[in-house]
């Protein structure tokens, strides 16, 4: 299901604010997928909830057997990993210690005391026991270890657990804020409502080609009082109330104000061009009190001045396959900075101010992040520990005439014939003449 949600594209955070907002992004989605699948597919892909699998009722059952079934794992192990770490055997038997078997060795003329030096000059902790004429010496290194697979798992559960919070708890919203202009970070009723202002963006270098910065002086308010400003970057976010604000693009938002015949202002202020048109910044936006909207195109002329293309279209109903149909007002208006102009199929007049900038910020609140760095903590923990600290035993067996018969016993992940080769090199050293 994961890889269904990285190869489909999933509808974005700020969709599922208002019904417009999800239907304009589902008409985005339909004329993707329209073609490759036809429309019917796309309907069931949406009921199935395919373009928000990660939210989806099936991606969070799978979320619970997988959580399910790690928890079952783990009980199902843990009581027979406590018992190898905690059961030691010192004396074994005399099959346990037939030369013919691998990793055996037999000695003579070596001292319980030098053997136990020997063994504790090796970092094993060592336990003695006597039966009878012999003494068992039993060195355990790393005896906990195994438990290590026990963090690991934790951190496979926290990992999920945390996907879990994030997605019932947290937030995440593309705001496109105009230079001078604000706009609500989560929904109008939110107690304790966020704001975040674009004081002013700037691009230091851009007009030549090498910008060395992309910053925004982002001002943020709750309930009507400022509790917080940054000069922000790519790198640099601003986190205040549980949410942080992330540099992440901008683009032109040409500055207009909207006339009507009386010359009374039907709208002022920068518009956003978030979305492209032959690789020209290019939106649209209905008109206040008409039922006109639109269509604006950023263009350069051959001076290299900005030239804004208005193209005024209006709504003509429903085609047969059920898209919106629109009748455009010709002819288009081309306006330069601090120009105005209508034509004779709208009654009111436009005028480009001048260019301004918007800023694209990522308000991101995710209650999960803590959760999320104990997991990795937990993971790395037992992976490392596992790898790096896999246990060794030895057992001795000294008879009456100081012969001595040795195992040696080792976890995966050690070169364990070096480690034995190098103990028996230190117990022949300890032997008297």
């Amino acid at each position: 299901m994961a890889v269904v949600g990285m190869t489909i594209r999933q509808l974005p955070g700020f969709a599922f604010r208002s019904p417009g907002d999800y239907a304009s992004e589902m008409d985005k989605l339909h004329a993707r997928y329209d073609r490759a699948f036809g429309t019917a597919v796309v309907d069931l892909m949406e009921k199935l909830q395919v373009f928000h699998i990660f939210s989806s009722t099936w991606f969070t059952a799978g979320l619970l057997l997988l959580i399910t079934s790690i928890v079952v794992c783990t009980l199902d192990r843990t009581p027979r990993l406590w018992r190898q770490c905690a059961d030691i055997r010192v004396f074994q038997p005399p099959p346990f210690f037939d030369p013919k078997l691998p990793d055996r060795a037999a000695l003579t003329g070596v001292d319980v005391d030098a053997a136990r030096a020997v063994l504790r000059r090796h970092r094993f902790s060592v336990r003695e026991v006597e039966a009878g004429a012999e003494r068992f010496v039993y060195g355990d290194r790393n005896r906990w270890t195994k438990l290590a697979t026990l963090l690991t798992h934790l951190g496979l559960i926290l990992f999920l657990i945390a996907a879990g919070v994030t997605w019932k708890l947290g937030d995440e919203q593309g705001l496109v804020i105009a230079e001078g202009e604000s706009t609500t970070v989560q929904s109008i009723g939110t107690p304790g409502l966020l704001l975040a202002r674009n004081l002013g963006f700037d691009a230091p270098g851009f007009d030549t080609g090498r910008p060395s910065d992309f910053t925004t002086d982002l001002e943020i308010f709750r309930d009507g009082q400022e509790i917080a400003r940054k000069t922000i970057r790519v790198n640099d976010p601003l986190s205040v109330d549980g949410y942080t604000f992330h540099q992440n693009g901008f683009g032109p938002a040409p500055d207009i104000v909207i006339r009507d015949g009386s010359g009374a202002v039907l709208w002022s202020g920068p518009v956003p061009l978030t979305d492209s048109n032959n690789g020209s910044p290019y939106d649209t936006m209905a008109v206040p009190g008409r039922d006109v909207g639109l269509a604006m195109l950023l263009l350069r002329a051959g001076d290299g001045t900005g030239v804004l293309r208005l193209l005024p279209y209006r709504y003509a109903g429903s085609s047969a396959d059920g898209t919106a149909g629109f009748q455009p007002l010709l002819p288009a208006l081309d306006l330069t900075g601090g120009g105005s102009a209508t034509n004779p199929n709208i009654d009111f007049s436009i005028e480009l101010r001048s260019f301004a900038d918007y800023t694209l910020v990522i308000a991101k609140k995710d209650p999960g992040q803590g959760i999320v760095w104990l997991a990795f903590a937990s993971l790395i923990s037992g992976i490392l520990i596992t790898f790096y600290l896999p246990r060794r035993r030895v057992w001795l067996r000294f008879g009456p005439d100081r012969d001595v018969a040795i195992v040696g016993r080792s976890d995966r992940y050690v070169d364990f014939n070096r480690e034995f080769g190098s103990l028996l090199d230190d117990l022949v050293a300890t032997r008297r003449a």
